[in-house]
């Protein structure tokens, strides 16, 4: 036996999903301002502990005059040599 979805059931399902989609957007509107302070919290707070232990390395020790120190190994690029023969080549007129 087949059965037909009723009118009534059908404006009851739009009803759901439409108060559903403006509850979604007006709770978004309401909470993004609170996210937004929390993550620039979270990355100010990351960032900032970031720049104070270099400034506290900086200030523990200090240079005497004329002395030079390096904080940052260099990165060692290899070259890579087996990459092929340079072909020479002429142009034909």
């Amino acid at each position: 036996m087949l059965q037909y979805a009723s009118a009534t059931g059908l404006v009851r399902t739009i009803l759901i999903i439409l108060l559903i989609y403006f509850g979604v957007k007006i709770l978004s509107r309401l909470l993004t301002p609170f996210l937004i302070k929390y993550v620039s919290k979270k990355a100010e707070q990351r960032f900032g502990g970031q720049f104070g232990g270099f400034q506290k390395k900086q200030e523990t020790k200090p240079k005497k005059e004329g002395e030079v120190t390096i904080d940052k190994m260099p990165n060692m690029k290899s070259s890579n040599k087996d990459v092929g023969d340079y072909v020479d080549y002429e142009e034909i007129d």
